[in-house]
């Protein structure tokens, strides 16, 4: 049940952002919905694999090539869903940063609900 909801905050999330961001575009509440599952699963599988492959990039930039990461899995979201578009890797990039500062404010809000 946890998972459904953070799935659906994360939509919503996607939805208020493509409002708010000039590059970001969103068809409907379905395919925010899909955007969600597709962001979720590619950071399960392949975030992972980026990161042990950049390791020493990541380490030699303290962490900050994690949001470059980010970004090109926002970029992947997009060219496997047909209803979700990034206009570039800039707009991803901040995309992916302000998505993760939503998902944390949301999501804390969950967890405390639950306590």
């Amino acid at each position: 049940m946890k998972l459904i909801l953070r799935l659906l905050l994360t939509a919503l999330a996607v939805v208020l952002l493509a409002k708010l961001l000039p590059g970001i575009t969103v068809t409907g509440y379905l395919s925010a919905i899909i955007v969600a599952v597709v962001l979720a699963l590619l950071k399960l599988i392949v975030r992972p694999i980026l990161v042990i492959l950049t390791l020493p990039i990541t380490v030699l930039t303290l962490g900050l090539f994690l949001l470059v990461i980010n970004a090109v899995i926002i970029l992947l979201a997009d060219a496997f869903i047909d209803g979700f578009a990034v206009s570039g890797f800039w707009i991803a990039l901040v995309f992916s940063i302000l998505l993760s500062i939503i998902q944390s404010i949301l999501f804390s809000v969950l967890d405390t609900d639950n306590d």
